[in-house]
């Protein structure tokens, strides 16, 4: 689905939940530090203006994209989070390469998100080059990183009210929001 806005990064009406009660993780590709970085900036500040505390972003530097679905496993071995977000940039070259990688991180942090129950986002830039990275990494098209904190709280939120009112995902209730 397309969206006729340019900017997605701010929710516009959309309620965003307070943040203060969950911990948060970030893992953080290296590669292509010039767009992670802004897209992690993003995020942290992100999750630091709706309440989220300096002590609970738990954040870790992998070498790659590919990476990220170690880096969280890992992250979340080491603490209890209540969402995990994953920065990463692949850039469009001239083979496949991107598709392969792009392939396998989806796919390793739905399967990390599923096994787990911790809800990871999918923080990673797909562009086909540098221009377009750069425009979602702060540029003309937003920060890519608010939207994915936005997220993270959003889906910690939505877990928390499901743990708390008993609410189950099947034959049963299904309506899961608070």
């Amino acid at each position: 689905m397309s969206s006729s806005r340019k900017s997605l990064s701010d929710p516009g009406a959309s309620p965003i939940p307070k943040a203060n009660k969950f911990r948060f993780g970030l893992i953080v590709s290296q590669w292509h530090e010039d767009i992670t970085g802004p897209l992690a900036q993003g995020a942290i500040d992100t999750l630091l203006k709706y309440g989220a505390m300096d002590e609970a972003i738990y954040r870790i530097d992998v070498p790659g994209t590919f990476e990220l679905p170690m880096g969280a496993r890992l992250l979340n071995a080491r603490t209890k989070l209540d969402a995990i977000i994953c920065i990463g940039c692949v850039i469009k070259g001239e083979t496949a390469h991107n598709e392969y990688i792009n392939q396998a991180v989806a796919n390793g942090l739905i399967q990390f998100s599923l096994m787990s129950g911790i809800p990871t986002v999918f923080g990673v830039l797909t562009p086909n080059n540098l221009e377009q990275a750069l425009d979602r990494a702060g540029g003309k098209h937003g920060n890519k990183g608010i939207e994915a904190a936005l997220t993270a709280i959003q889906m910690a939120n939505i877990k928390q009210g499901s743990r708390e009112s008993g609410t189950s995902i099947g034959f049963g209730q299904t309506n899961l929001s608070s």
